[in-house]
């Protein structure tokens, strides 16, 4: 009897045990990782995707045509460890029927939370008081020292109303936010019923909010979406967060908007490039509250995503349906 042959899958990462463990159990593939915490080399990533019938990879990973073609014919599925898809060639992918799976719903809850701690902690200036604290610059009590800006009766602007979005609007509503408006590539009527958002363009979103939530996807219409006109036209008390994509934004346009007191904050957990050179323009800004893309860093979050990564590849590999697979 000849012996059932092994569908190859390379990973691109350690990832976290239980996805680790899922692919283990799956006698019908063999496995091999990049063992490490740190991104996989070049020549090690067209290694060992050469002949891979499935590639398992990170966000920080381009699956570009070149990367393809190195894999040759055998490659039929491809599973992110990621919402975001912004690292494939969507369009070559298709082209050579490559099935591609995502994780997305399993990290929304994690990633609001962070938002609503980024948030806080620039608006509050939580890590310059920190500072002071630890400088000797706390001296005593000062009726207008460390001041910064509340929730209360604010206007919050999310860009982008999607399952992240309207997890960070649930969480805002207790504080107090007296309005919510929103912005994307169409109303979402039903989505916003839940805070009373309103449906506005991004010109009057940036105006007429306190705070800036950027929640959208990376695309072709959202890249460089937030630039010198949209900080311009924002609040000199408006306080701007991302923690969708870098390149939604135009940092170079955002260090000035805040080197020049055009607005008065800003917490980013995403950047361009990540990560973010030491010396960055930005990082010298006090009112610039910069974190390493930890939005979904929680420990059950991140074993989630891994499962489910695993659980699409197998599926995909299998031929059956994916728990989570992106249309193309």
């Amino acid at each position: 009897m000849r012996p059932v042959r092994l569908m190859k899958v390379f990973v691109t990462r350690r990832i976290p045990p239980e996805g680790r463990a899922a692919l283990a159990r799956a006698a019908d593939c063999e496995v091999e990782h990049w063992d490490s915490d740190e991104p996989i080399p070049n020549k090690e990533l067209e290694r060992g995707v050469a002949g891979a019938h499935g590639l398992l990879c990170l966000l920080s990973d381009r699956v570009d045509k070149r990367l393809l073609d190195i894999a040759g014919a055998n490659l039929k599925v491809i599973s992110t460890l990621s919402v975001g898809v912004d690292h494939l060639a969507l369009d070559e992918i298709k082209k050579r029927g490559i099935r591609v799976g995502y994780t997305p719903d399993v990290l929304t809850d994690a990633t609001a939370e962070l938002a609503v701690s980024l948030l806080l902690t620039t608006c509050r200036r939580l890590p310059e008081a920190i500072e002071e604290v630890k400088n000797g610059g706390w001296t005593t009590w000062k009726p207008l020292w460390m001041c910064g800006y509340g929730l209360t009766a604010s206007t919050v602007g999310i860009i982008g109303l999607g399952r992240i979005g309207q997890a960070i609007a649930r969480r805002l509503k207790p504080f107090g936010v007296q309005r919510f408006l929103y912005t994307g590539r169409q109303p979402r009527p039903q989505e916003a019923a839940e805070f009373q958002a309103e449906f506005v363009s991004t010109p009057q979103l940036a105006a007429e909010s306190d705070f800036v939530v950027v929640t959208c996807s990376l695309t072709p219409a959202t890249k460089g979406l937030c630039n010198k006109d949209f900080f311009q036209r924002m609040k000199k008390t408006a306080v701007f967060v991302n923690i969708s994509r870098g390149d939604v934004v135009n940092q170079d346009d955002l260090y000035q908007a805040l080197a020049n007191g055009q607005i008065a904050a800003a917490g980013l957990d995403v950047t361009t490039p990540e990560p973010l050179p030491t010396n960055h323009p930005l990082l010298t800004l006090k009112n610039c509250v910069i974190l390493p893309h930890i939005g979904s860093a929680t420990h059950a979050t991140r074993n989630t995503m891994s499962v489910l990564a695993a659980n699409n590849l197998l599926a995909g590999l299998r031929g059956e349906p994916m728990p989570s697979e992106l249309t193309l």
